[in-house]
């Protein structure tokens, strides 16, 4: 199935977006996927609930059980990816994936249905670090990457804009796990593409030194426990033990995993070239992205069905000019980053999130127009900081590192997000008096509510900021090395 010409081409041999469309094809059908997981099973929450009697917090460890697995394990991933082979890898998780995905046929019960959602998220673990990975490696010029991610990306977010319409236009006439073995076809069209289209590592540009064990388990306790930790606070209140313990276990196992990473002869993780100015700045831009995007996505959502009492389907259109700016912005990103310069294009966007919180800060209280304006700002910064964030911080690792980079890109959005919406989570449980989701507001509710969404807002908008100006700092010229590590043993 593969051809011989492009199994013998190098990495970085590709000088359009027209001779690797088939490889291109195939990363694009991966990230769909991931964008899709969640969006599309979401709709589906009420039927899966009725059929299989599932309680509340049932029902939301079968998107969490996902979302943990997958964050958790993504950096352990992406680091065998660079000692077994980044196609590899991806074309083992893909199978796995497309395993999982018909197993939804015979699943009975919740139990069942958590733990096939699980192995997803494990799959998911494995393909998507690869994702960003692979388009990276196939140009070797900074434009054609970047391009690359753009396309990619721009696939992923039509996955998610349409994933709730597709979901619920599927349930008007089939049962809910036909949307799980839709990722069968999609499964094959990544293989395929990939298969085919992407060449085989070359075994001198692996990375051969022993995997960390140790540090895999710690760095993996370390990121599962950051994520659960917010929905505790969510779910439990700051008023319960269980975040706190959570919280308690997210800094002994960091601390514990620095000190093996400091220590070990072969780290699962090099901290030196994690303090790489292009690396660690990078990473601080995509944090800031994963943070403001998602606190202020969880905030919208209430505001809009709960404080002005739009139905659902009208609440999903007050959602459109996010959508929009997101497909649409997807054409002007690479000529936006060949005008401004990979560094400026960086902060510019961040910068763009930064001022859309701030916005809705100040005038999201006062109407659906300083709602939209700021979504539509926050899109665009969305649009630009991923692709600028991910090859700046695959640019200053070396050739050999490129999966572990992209897992780290990929795991401080997972974390951020998650940590935007606790923070959004805690204040309402702080300020408003009485259940959120219940609706029919009294008027002191409202007030609280409007008191949320200034604090909250204006809590997102200066940890984003200071991770912004952070970034900026790091890869302000005099500091980012003129020159690249190709390698590191």
């Amino acid at each position: 199935m593969t051809s011989p010409d492009v199994q013998e081409r190098p990495p970085g041999a590709f000088r359009s977006l027209r001779a690797a469309w088939v490889a291109l094809a195939g990363l694009s059908a991966v990230f769909l996927f991931e964008m899709m997981s969640n969006t599309v099973l979401n709709v589906a929450l009420p039927s899966i609930g009725r059929e299989l009697a599932a309680p509340t917090v049932a029902l939301q460890w079968v998107t969490n059980g996902y979302s943990v697995v997958f964050g958790g394990l993504m950096l352990v991933f992406g680091v065998v990816a660079d000692r077994l082979g980044r196609r590899r890898v991806m074309l083992i998780g893909l199978v796995l994936l497309g395993l999982a995905s018909l197993a939804t046929a015979a699943v009975t019960t919740t139990g069942e249905l958590i733990a096939v959602r699980a192995v997803l998220g494990l799959a998911a673990a494995m393909t998507t670090p690869g994702t960003m990975a692979m388009a990276f490696r196939l140009f070797g010029e900074e434009g054609l990457r970047v391009r690359a991610i753009t396309l990619i990306s721009t696939v992923g977010m039509v996955g998610l804009a349409i994933g709730p319409t597709v979901g619920g236009f599927v349930l008007s006439f089939a049962p809910w796990q036909v949307l799980l073995l839709v990722n069968v076809p999609i499964v094959v069209l990544a293989i395929v593409g990939i298969r085919i289209g992407v060449p085989a590592d070359d075994p001198a540009d692996l990375h051969r030194a022993p995997v960390d064990l140790p540090g895999g388990v710690l760095g993996t306790a370390t990121i599962v426990l950051a994520l659960v930790a917010p929905t505790l606070f969510v779910d439990s209140g700051a008023g319960s033990w269980a975040p706190w313990a959570a919280v308690a276990g997210v800094v002994v196992a960091a601390i514990l995993f620095v000190l093996r990473e400091r220590s070990a002869r072969h780290p699962l993780l090099d901290l030196s070239l994690v303090a790489v100015a292009k690396v660690s700045g990078g990473l601080a831009y995509k944090a800031a992205a994963g943070l403001g995007n998602a606190g202020l996505a969880y905030l919208v959502t209430l505001q809009l069905q709960l404080d002005l009492g739009w139905p659902p389907a009208l609440a999903s259109i007050g959602m459109l000019p996010q959508v929009v700016v997101l497909i649409a912005g997807g054409p002007f990103v690479h000529r936006f980053v060949e005008w401004a310069g990979i560094d400026r294009a960086a902060w510019i966007s961040a910068g763009s999130i930064v001022t859309g919180l701030a916005v809705y800060t100040l005038f999201g209280n006062l109407g659906y127009p300083g709602v939209a304006a700021a979504l539509v700002l926050v899109a665009a910064g969305m649009r630009v900081v991923g692709a600028a964030a991910g090859v700046n911080v695959l640019d200053g690792l070396p050739r050999n590192r490129t999966s572990t980079g992209a897992a780290l890109v990929d795991t401080a959005a997972e974390v951020t997000a998650a940590l935007g919406v606790a923070v959004v989570g805690t204040v309402l449980a702080a300020l408003f008096a009485g259940n959120v989701a219940a609706g029919h507001w009294s008027p002191e509710q409202n007030g609280q509510f409007h008191e949320a969404v200034t604090v909250s807002g204006a809590v997102l908008t200066v940890v984003s900021a200071a991770l912004v100006g952070w970034a900026m700092r790091r890869t302000r010229p005099g500091l980012v090395p003129t020159t690249t590590p190709a390698t590191a043993n």
